[in-house]
């Protein structure tokens, strides 16, 4: 799945405020997940990217609000894919039909040169602004490292339309980030390094980032916390619950400001958070994908490239089970909201109806 991204920042799509950064910055995303097919010979059974379904699926998050679309990450099994898959991929979107402004691609890889290679393809297609992961195989690298690392490619690179969004996430990388680094790759690439995306769930750190570093925006990968982090001057968030939550995402970061709005966001982001619980009740990535299969009848989805499996039969009927009464309840929720404070206006909006379950 691709990763959907709220906020301001500068993957081409940022809206700063108080950390003054420039109106493309904000940004609303969806990290998105990538679903397989099964190839049809014996000997390849590869769980090869589904292209048409993937185009479809940035589509409707597009349509519900999402600012841009953050594929190929941690939720879009990105890792599990070659160099020449993740190409064909990004290339399958932009000729879709899907504007390259809209788009921001993981390209950080182990490898210097393909993290290169990957970048310089997105550059070469008008994408002009990635997420990026540190080196992450060897562990206990030191911040010199990872500074060496962002500083190599960037140089060799060596392009001025270049943008990159560092990825945070030291429970998948056990790589992290610090701000010491942020710092040095800030004074040495301020028109580069635009942002960072922080998976690692401490909000703490993230107004940390925002008052150490103006004009710098700071995304968060765990949708509860954008909320409270777009009131302090944060960016948005890149998150992989937009897959089913785009919509209440999208309008808590449209109207997070508008204090007329008040009950309305509360209730959107109360829905993004028992979104975010129900998917977290089982594997997340496997939840997420169950979810998307069983809203658009395309038990496809539910396919994940080893070592990455996807739920078991009972688990996914739990999981399916659950999310409709969730479903049924919103409705009832956002009909006796819209009444009790009197809008003719936006109520909660949950993403999937429910459709009958069917288990291949």
């Amino acid at each position: 799945l691709p990763s959907v991204t709220v906020s301001r920042l500068c993957r081409s799509f940022l809206r700063g405020t108080t950390v003054r950064i420039p109106t493309e910055s904000r940004k609303a995303e969806s990290e998105s997940h990538t679903p397989t097919d099964r190839d049809s010979t014996i000997v390849r059974r590869v769980l090869s990217p589904n292209r048409s379904a993937f185009v479809t699926h940035c589509r409707t998050l597009l349509d519900d609000g999402c600012t841009g679309i953050a594929l190929l990450g941690t939720t879009g099994e990105a890792n599990s894919f070659s160099v020449a898959e993740r190409r064909a991929l990004l290339e399958a979107v932009l000729s879709a039909g899907i504007a390259a402004d809209k788009l921001l691609p993981g390209t950080g890889v182990a490898a210097i040169s393909d993290t290169i290679e990957l970048t310089r393809d997105a550059l070469s297609h008008g994408v002009t602004t990635v997420v990026m992961l540190p080196p992450f195989y060897y562990k206990g690298v030191t911040d010199d490292g990872v500074f060496a690392c962002y500083a190599e490619t960037i140089e060799r690179i060596g392009d001025a339309r270049l943008r990159i969004v560092l990825y945070h996430i030291p429970q998948m990388s056990a790589v992290p980030i610090s701000n010491s680094v942020i710092e040095r790759l800030r004074a040495r690439f301020p028109k580069t390094v635009v942002g960072i995306k922080d998976s690692a769930g401490n909000l703490d750190n993230m107004l940390a980032m925002v008052e150490r570093f103006p004009d710098f925006a700071v995304l968060a990968g765990a949708d509860p916390l954008m909320l409270p982090l777009l009131r302090k001057g944060g960016a948005g968030a890149i998150t992989a619950t937009s897959n089913i939550a785009a919509r209440d995402l999208a309008f808590v970061y449209r109207h997070f400001a508008d204090s007329g709005r008040a009950a309305e966001v509360a209730a959107a982001q109360a829905s993004v958070v028992a979104a975010r619980n129900r998917v977290s009740r089982f594997t997340q990535m496997a939840s997420l994908k169950t979810l998307v299969a069983e809203r658009t009848g395309d038990n496809g989805w539910l396919r994940m490239r080893p070592p990455l499996l996807p739920l078991p039969p009972h688990e996914r009927i739990a999981l399916v089970e659950n999310h409709d009464r969730e479903w049924h309840r919103g409705l009832e929720t956002a009909s006796a909201r819209s009444s009790a404070i009197s809008v003719a206006t936006e109520t909660v909006r949950i993403l999937f109806a429910p459709t009958s379950y069917v288990v291949n």
